[in-house]
């Protein structure tokens, strides 16, 4: 809750507990505090193996029939194994392992605020849920504890009610930057929501056109909106509808101002990184609307490899990574000037386009 406050402390304790060896015993204490650390430094980007659960079995291979007593521990365990990477079996069978029992308390073998907790993680896990509004429910709920540190409580309703008031600062600006709260919610992170918000409006208002241009307009307007995004021409705004024309100049100037900032932070220039990212979404936006009109059924791996870029996730990190103000590196900058698109943002993308087709398949 008050990461940023304690940040230094943190990475002092983080540091501390990678030097630890793994505890070898099945107590309440020890699973717990073994699955708890598994899943901060985790968390943390630390290297730290799944291996450190192999104690948790038994000579079969399968987990000790002791851990369902432990609803503490084993609580603790499910939300580890949200962390586990692709192939990690041991993560995998501790979800399924865990899940299992947990869904099988009954009300009365357990204290109720324990079995709120329990049916919080279950409803959904703490790795899926969005930070600031998990940390206003746990306030709530430590706050009960007969054992709760009034302390560091007092500090996380502090250190709530500081970021609150940055967020509702944000919002007696000239326009409105909710969207951004939930991808970037710590109170130095004021700049990346406002600059966020206007891209995703954007991205939002220039989809649509793409998306219904046989109301507004035709096929080959979009083409020269494409082209005329594409050569970065203010000039070209001439032979744009009224309706693209409004659109081109939002998108133009929002960019052209977010170039100005970087360039007078950090001495770089990032518009030849923006455009190419704006300029190959708008080209697959372009190609979903000729196969609309035209009725193609495209094979698969066209769709995929066109809708990984069209769903916007790339146009999105980008604009972040300059957005944080941190130091730009030149291996980034070389990422993004090549032809294909590094996989640290493809691969969100494929998540952001896996996620959005099931949810419109579904309505």
């Amino acid at each position: 809750m008050a990461t940023k406050l304690l940040e230094d402390e943190i990475t002092e304790a983080l540091d501390r507990f990678v030097s630890l060896e793994t505890s070898n015993g099945t107590t309440e204490k020890s699973l717990r505090a073994t699955a708890l650390r598994f899943r901060i430094l985790r968390e943390h980007g630390y290297d730290v193996s799944q291996d450190m659960f192999n104690s948790l079995k038994d000579l079969n291979g399968d987990f000790k029939d002791c851990i369902r007593k432990d609803v503490k521990g084993m609580l603790s365990l499910y939300e580890a194994s949200f962390l586990g990477f692709e192939g990690e079996d041991i993560l995998d069978e501790a979800m399924a392992f865990t899940t299992m029992h947990l869904k099988n308390i009954k009300g009365d073998e357990i204290r109720k605020g324990l079995l709120d907790l329990v049916s919080h993680s279950l409803e959904l896990p703490l790795h899926h849920r969005i930070e600031r509004l998990e940390a206003r429910w746990y306030i709530q709920v430590y706050a009960k504890k007969p054992d709760a540190n009034h302390l560091l409580l007092e500090l996380a309703k502090l250190d709530f009610i500081m970021v609150q008031s940055t967020l509702k600062r944000d919002l007696t600006r000239n326009f409105i930057v909710v969207e951004g709260h939930g991808t970037s919610t710590q109170s130095q992170f004021s700049n990346v929501r406002k600059g966020l918000t206007k891209v995703t409006s954007l991205i939002t208002t220039i989809d649509d056109v793409y998306d219904v241009y046989d109301v507004y307009g035709t096929l080959d307007e979009l083409e020269l909106f494409t082209i005329a995004v594409e050569r970065w021409d203010i000039n070209a705004v001439e032979d744009l509808p009224e309706y693209l024309k409004i659109c081109f100049l939002a998108l133009y100037n929002t960019v052209k101002e977010m170039v100005y900032d970087t360039l007078k932070l950090q001495e770089v220039n990032v518009l030849p990184y923006l455009k190419k990212a704006w300029s190959d979404m708008l080209k697959a936006f372009l190609q979903e609307a000729k196969w609309s009109t035209r009725k193609d059924m495209p094979a698969f791996k066209d769709y995929f490899e066109n809708a990984v870029i069209s769903i916007s996730g790339i146009v999105i990190l980008v604009h972040a990574y300059f957005l944080l103000e941190q130091n730009i590196t030149k291996q980034a900058l070389d990422c993004l000037e090549k032809e294909s698109y590094h996989d640290l943002l493809r691969m969100p993308s494929v998540i952001f386009r896996l996620c959005n087709d099931l949810a419109t398949s579904k309505t």
